[in-house]
């Protein structure tokens, strides 16, 4: 696994940088999550996140080829940063579906299976409330008219 590092920056609010092109918003990313996604994307081609709702590591987006996690019948889109998409699974959206997720990457090992494991870097996922109504959402990311 090679490549540079991204530089290690403490996320500030006016570092946030909203990527999502498909206008759902409840997804962003930091520009130290966007080096990292391009850096994985240069070496793995396109990619895409999965929220991870397990005990141990549920603040860690995990970080996977396209492809190779299967999307399940009740995971939600969030968006897309750095043009790859954000899921997140249907009983974890009905507990956060009022906060805005945050990509950011931290000192520390991804996840077992995460893209980013092994870099002395990982991405975390941190939250903050929507100051307006979240977008409903309904499963598999469609919007709800």
């Amino acid at each position: 696994m090679g490549g540079e590092l991204p530089p290690f920056r403490i996320m500030e609010e006016d570092m946030v940088e909203e990527v999502s092109g498909d206008g759902m918003g409840q997804v962003s990313a930091t520009p130290a999550a966007l080096d990292l996604i391009r850096a994985l994307q240069a070496e793995y081609g396109p990619i895409m996140f999965h929220q991870s709702g397990g005990c141990c590591d549920g603040s860690s987006p995990m970080c996977y080829p396209q492809g190779e996690f299967i999307v399940g019948d009740t995971d939600v889109k969030l968006g897309e940063i750095g043009g790859a998409p954000v899921y997140i699974s249907g009983p974890q959206y009905a507990a956060w579906k009022h906060t805005e997720l945050i990509i950011d990457v931290v000192p520390g090992r991804g996840g077992m299976f995460s893209l980013d494991n092994g870099r002395e870097v990982r991405f975390l996922t941190r939250s903050r409330v929507c100051s307006v109504p979240c977008f409903p959402f309904s499963f598999r990311g469609e919007a709800v008219s």
